[in-house]
């Protein structure tokens, strides 16, 4: 089960890397073996092209490494923050692509302009709110999970599965590391479309719910009609 895992987050590494959502040692991808309780996730620092699943570190729900020669992702406290608190969800990709990111740096959340979007989010992509000094101090990487946490409370994982971190980021996930790549590729696709879509109109509207209802659900849920 985990050497299987191990290739499939390498897998979901290389594959933002390929689709140039990270540059450099930028970004990272886990994924859970929920039965167990582990977690695979991405090496410190690492480049990409000398990454092998070997290299991926093991550790615990609550972010102690238990196998493994290197350091994780600096970012393994806000993984494991959110596999604590998303039941459904069995991977997690966080980079920090060009559009994406620079929707997270204006703290604006990205507004479901068209249906491309509401095939994939049910609603905007939402933005955390700003961590405190204190925050930041006392510990920077759960806290971030902390207010991922805090904005989903009312919505579904699975039906917004990506967030804009204020000041930094997007996280997104899905139910294995590969479904979290695949999102977070769209959501560069949206947040570019987005950009260029006010760019065109600055006064552009969000589709209406009626819209963004038949698109979502015709890809999801027990009702969809989209694919074989």
């Amino acid at each position: 089960m985990l050497e299987a895992l191990r290739s499939e987050v390498l897998q979901a590494n290389l594959e933002v890397v390929r689709r140039g959502l990270v540059i450099y040692t930028f970004g990272n991808a886990s994924g859970l073996a929920r039965d167990e309780g582990l977690v695979v996730i991405k090496p410190s620092g690492v480049p990409y092209d000398k990454m092998t699943p070997a290299d991926m570190v093991i550790a615990d729900l609550e972010g102690r490494v238990v196998e493994g020669s290197l350091r994780p992702s600096s970012d393994l406290a806000t993984h494991v923050a959110l596999y604590r608190a998303f039941p459904l969800i069995g991977g997690i990709v966080h980079t920090h692509s060009r559009h994406a990111t620079a929707w997270a740096q204006a703290g604006r959340e990205i507004p479901c302009f068209g249906t491309t979007h509401a095939d994939y989010f049910h609603g905007p992509v939402p933005v955390t709110r700003h961590l405190t000094a204190e925050e930041i101090e006392s510990d920077y990487e759960g806290n971030t999970g902390v207010a991922i946490v805090e904005l989903m409370q009312s919505r579904e994982p699975l039906a917004v599965p990506g967030v804009l971190v204020a000041g930094h980021a997007p996280f997104c996930w899905g139910k294995t590391a590969a479904d979290a790549a695949h999102v977070a590729v769209i959501l560069e696709q949206l947040a570019a479309m987005a950009v260029e879509t006010i760019a065109i109109n600055p006064a552009a509207k969000p589709i209406s719910d009626a819209q963004l209802n038949k698109h979502y659900f015709r890809k999801h849920g027990p009702k969809a009609t989209y694919g074989q």
